[in-house]
């Protein structure tokens, strides 16, 4: 099936591991160039050199921190000077917190909505001007289940994942008279490597049995009793990018194997 991305230009941020780097070799699967970010640069330049040599596409990597503003100008200017604009752009950038509503400083709370939020209104202004010349474009944020059904250890993902849900739904409106097509995807369980990184942590004093550990939260929260890869997930996404999905705008998608409880 041609899903129409042959030698579209892609952003994605936190692209370097986990959803991001599954969604970026989905991507240059279907032919689509690449501009990945995140901030650790060593790991994210042997993320583009691998996928630009197996898929045969451009992958420039752009090592920044768009949770700040500086980070996400120097990733629209990259981003220009390498393609002249973007067709995509993927807010992945993320991460989970563990506080409590009486505990969290000011600080805590305002680099989390740098990072979730604001990250996603500067890209959108600095990337959708280019994407009008280009005719028309896709933006898809990562928020999360988390964001409807929240955990309560960490109320701060919880919010700010929320106010992306609302920021994506409100972009969408604005920009679809563009030919620009915004929604959200809200993930379950994906078995990304910080969730791993948690497990080992969490069961090293109790035999180091990770896996087992996993499997319960699985058991626990999701009726489909397993993690997602984050490859599985990817498959949503790059359907999401394509034409194949033209008349999806400003919806939020669930992949989550049924841990949703609401209607």
């Amino acid at each position: 099936m041609d899903l129409g991305l042959n030698g579209k230009v892609a952003v994605i941020t936190g692209s370097s591991v986990g959803i991001g780097l599954a969604v970026a070799d989905g991507l240059a699967a279907e032919g689509a160039d690449l501009v990945l970010a995140a901030r650790q640069a060593e790991r994210l330049e042997a993320a583009a050199a691998d996928i630009a040599k197996r898929h045969g596409v451009r992958a420039v990597a752009v090592a920044c921190d768009v949770g700040t503003p500086a980070g996400t100008d120097q990733l629209i200017e990259a981003t220009e000077a390498a393609f002249g604009g973007a067709d995509i752009l993927i807010n992945n950038a993320g991460t989970g917190s563990n506080e409590t509503v009486q505990d969290a400083p000011d600080e805590k709370w305002n680099a989390y909505w740098q990072l979730h939020v604001m990250a996603a209104v500067r890209l959108a202004r600095g990337l959708v001007p280019g994407m009008k010349r280009r005719g028309g474009g896709v933006i898809l944020h990562t928020a999360s289940i988390c964001a409807v059904q929240p955990l309560w250890y960490e109320p701060i993902y919880n919010v700010t994942k929320a106010a992306l849900m609302m920021f994506s739904k409100t972009l969408a409106s604005e920009v679809i008279k563009d030919g620009i097509r915004v929604n959200c995807i809200n993930p379950g369980l994906i078995l990304t490597p910080d969730w791993i990184k948690t497990a080992k942590q969490l069961t090293a004093e109790s035999g180091g049995d990770w896996q087992a550990y996993l499997d319960g939260v699985a058991r626990e929260h999701a009726p489909i009793d397993r993690f997602a890869s984050p490859e599985e997930l990817a498959h949503f996404y790059v359907f999401l990018c394509s034409n194949k999905a033209s008349y999806s705008v400003g919806s939020t998608y669930f992949v989550d194997g049924g841990m949703l409880k609401a209607v």
